[in-house]
């Protein structure tokens, strides 16, 4: 765990972000040469784009991802049932943030040896995640991998397709100066930086299950499914002129934000606007991370984040909040690149 004023970083629980830059470098080219006329580029960062009907007709946002070592306390403590609900929310927030319905999801669990009753508590929150997203379970694969996972483990990892009309999709592309950022709560941990987390608070799920110190056992609080935006998204997105939709995930606010924003356009949060859930305050104390890494790292009680017209923010926020969101104004777009907090 290091001393007690030692910093522990994301490096340190052995994630290098740069390793994940460096081979999104290399493979953009093989990608790249797959693509046909359909194949539509700059659109959006969240997702990508596929044209069906010509110029202005439907196009199919496609996203995919995984848990990541959130699992292990997953198949550590034999509550398996929720995750499924992560591997949903890991790919249909993204899709959403760029206008786009999710329609369908397929789920590929592997495993050293199959137990059907873990699958099936698996696939129970893979199938309950789909129904909160609207989107149908339409198939998936289970793979039996001998040697190369220990007793008990697995994998679960997603993909989704949703839709979107050419003309409404979200992009930041009009996003400028002077815009409002709207935040909308996460339900905590979500799915992303567990390898830190389980460094910081360990794996023993029995000590984990009895910590009762944030009012809640520990261990429920860090399984806690990722919060699924769709149907209140996509609700704001047919009353609003939502100019971009950020999901903060890997990479929380200092990666994520500025995705969605052209050229030139940067952004100040304050950080005091909104609740920060305990969770976060504990491995701020264990991690000594300074404020910034802790925003480049974890959510931090934001989960999503739209930007709008400032004369909409308001009607935004209460439209958010009787959705049953809860939702905060937390910063505004400015000239520059990056997040200030």
């Amino acid at each position: 765990m290091g001393k007690d004023n030692e910093k522990i970083t994301y490096a340190d629980a052995g994630v290098d972000v740069n390793r994940g830059y460096e081979s999104v470098a290399k493979i953009k080219a093989h990608a790249a040469s797959t693509f046909n006329k359909n194949v539509l580029q700059g659109l959006g960062s969240f997702g990508g784009f596929y044209s069906l009907d010509g110029e202005n007709g439907d196009v199919l946002v496609a996203g995919t991802d995984g848990v990541g070592t959130k699992l292990k306390y997953a198949f550590l403590s034999g509550k398996n049932d929720t995750v499924g609900i992560d591997c949903v929310a890991m790919c249909v927030n993204d899709i959403i943030c760029q206008g786009a319905k999710p329609l369908l999801f397929l789920d590929y669990i592997a495993t050293g040896r199959i137990d059907p009753d873990v699958v099936a508590d698996v696939v129970k929150g893979v199938a309950e995640g789909c129904k909160q997203s609207g989107c149908a379970l339409v198939g998936g694969e289970t793979a039996e991998m001998p040697s190369m996972y220990g007793a008990g483990e697995y994998d679960l990892a997603g993909f989704s397709v949703g839709i979107v009309k050419r003309d409404k999709i979200i992009n930041g592309s009009r996003i400028t100066e002077g815009n409002v950022l709207v935040g909308l709560a996460s339900s905590g941990l979500h799915s992303n930086g567990f390898s830190l987390v389980r460094k910081l608070l360990g794996e023993d799920v029995e000590k984990l299950a009895a910590d009762t110190s944030l009012g809640a056992p520990l261990l429920d609080v860090i399984l806690t499914p990722t919060h699924l935006y769709v149907k209140s998204v996509l609700a704001l997105a047919q009353e609003f002129d939502i100019l971009g939709l950020a999901n903060i995930t890997g990479g929380g606010f200092i990666e994520n934000i500025p995705r969605i924003f052209p050229k030139g356009i940067g952004c100040r949060v304050d950080i005091n606007s909104f609740t920060r859930p305990p969770v976060f305050e504990l491995l701020a104390q264990k991690s000594k991370l300074e404020k910034h890494e802790l925003y480049n790292t974890f959510n931090m009680g934001i989960g999503m984040v739209a930007a709008v017209k400032p004369d909409d923010a308001d009607a935004f926020v209460k439209r958010a909040t009787e959705l049953g969101e809860k939702a905060y104004i937390i910063g505004e777009t400015v000239r520059g690149e990056g997040v200030a907090l």
